[in-house]
C-alpha cells in the first residue's frame, strides 16, 4: 500500500467567525448533535491523552457520557494507566474526530473525580454484565491469559447476581476545559481552525493558520 500518495480533499463545509457563539461548549454541542443526526457510530467517542511520571504521553479512546456545567464527564477504572497518570498530572487533552463531517475538536483542560454519589448513579444505570466487567477487570494490569479474566467474570456473575455494587476504584471524571480548537476540513488543505482560550473567565477567539 502506497500510503504516502493517499489524498482526500475536504469540501463538505466551511467555518466562519460569525458562526461561533461566545461559549465554545454551545458550539461543541451543535457539532455533537450533527454527528448524532448522521448516525455516526460511537459519535461520542474521543481520544484522551495523559502524561506519565516519566513524561511519556499516552492516548486511548473513551466515551463521553455527559456534559454538565460546561464540563465533560466520562467513566473508567481509577487504577488504570490513565488513572495513575491523572494522579500525577491532572492536565489532559481530548480529541473528537468525525471523518464523515470532516470535523475535529481538540480540547485541553484539568480533570477531577466526580462525586461518588454521581458515580454510583451511573454505575447502576449500566447493563448488569457491564457492571460485572468493571468489578472483574483490574484495568491495565498484566494477566496470564483470557481464561483468568473470564473465570473471574463468571464467578462474579454468580456472586453478585442482581446486586452488584460499584467498586471504589471505578468511577467518573470531569474535564474542566481551558481551551478548544474547532477544525473544519477545507479544499487544498486550507482548513478553517478557530481557537477558544479561557482568559480571566472569558473566552477569547482566534483564527489559526491551517
Amino acid at each position: 500500500m502506497d500510503i504516502k500518495n493517499i489524498r482526500i480533499d475536504y469540501n463538505q463545509h466551511k467555518l466562519s467567525r460569525k458562526e461561533l457563539p461566545i461559549n465554545p461548549v454551545d458550539f461543541f454541542k451543535k457539532w455533537l448533535d450533527d454527528a448524532s443526526f448522521l448516525n455516526i457510530k460511537d459519535f461520542n467517542s474521543f481520544v484522551i491523552s495523559t502524561v506519565s511520571d516519566k513524561n511519556i504521553p499516552s492516548s486511548r479512546v473513551v466515551l463521553l457520557r455527559e456534559i454538565k456545567d460546561n464540563r465533560f464527564v466520562f467513566f473508567t477504572n481509577y487504577n488504570s494507566n490513565k488513572g495513575r497518570d491523572i494522579k500525577l498530572n491532572n492536565y489532559v487533552s481530548m480529541n473528537f474526530f468525525w471523518r464523515q463531517m470532516e470535523r475535529q475538536i481538540r480540547i485541553q483542560g484539568k480533570i477531577y473525580k466526580i462525586k461518588e454519589i454521581e458515580s454510583d448513579k451511573y454505575f447502576r444505570s449500566r447493563p448488569y454484565k457491564s457492571q460485572i466487567a468493571a468489578i472483574s477487570s483490574n484495568q491495565s494490569e498484566i494477566i496470564k491469559d483470557r481464561k483468568v479474566l473470564e473465570d473471574k467474570f463468571d464467578l462474579n456473575l454468580k456472586k453478585y447476581k442482581d446486586n452488584a455494587q460499584r467498586p471504589q476504584n471505578w468511577g467518573g471524571y470531569y474535564i474542566d476545559p481551558i481551551n478548544f480548537e474547532f477544525w473544519q476540513g477545507r479544499k487544498s488543505r486550507m482548513h478553517d481552525r478557530f481557537l477558544y482560550t479561557l482568559k480571566k473567565d472569558k473566552w477569547v477567539i482566534s483564527r489559526l493558520s491551517p
